[in-house]
């Protein structure tokens, strides 16, 4: 039923201020926006090895109020070195949301609030980098 994962959107008061953020840590421009009167209200950035979509979405349109303090589910974004990324995001302004931490052989996870209020995952992923290698040797 389920085929993979299409788009994480993350939602900002202040878009352009989120997109800089982003656009910066990503070191891709936004491929994709959606202005209102002039402003853009949803952007979208593809990122990685499988060209998935990060979106920026004005907080006007969330289904439901942002909660005090960033909750829900974590979205894992694989990185070679979970360390290292932390560490950069922390400098860019994130705040800690777990510290860095292994799993197990082969899986460190990692996440931070973004300087939104979102809930930013990294991880190293064994199986990703697995999969990555076969459909590379196909």
């Amino acid at each position: 039923m389920l085929r993979g994962l299409t788009t994480v959107n993350f939602f900002a008061d202040d878009v352009p201020a989120a997109v800089a953020w982003y656009t910066e840590l990503l070191g891709v421009e936004p491929y994709f926006a959606r202005p209102v009167e002039g402003t853009p209200v949803y952007v979208e950035f593809r990122i990685g090895d499988y060209q998935h979509e990060l979106g920026i979405v004005d907080s006007r349109f969330a289904v439901h109020p942002k909660p005090d303090a960033a909750a829900g589910p974590v979205t894992y974004w694989h990185v070679d070195d979970v360390e290292a990324c932390f560490d950069r995001l922390l400098a860019r302004g994130a705040t800690v949301h777990e510290k860095p931490i292994e799993r197990g052989p082969g899986f460190v996870t990692a996440s931070v609030v973004d300087p939104f209020g979102n809930l930013l995952g990294v991880m190293f992923n064994k199986h990703y980098l697995d999969i990555l290698d076969s459909r590379t040797a196909a």
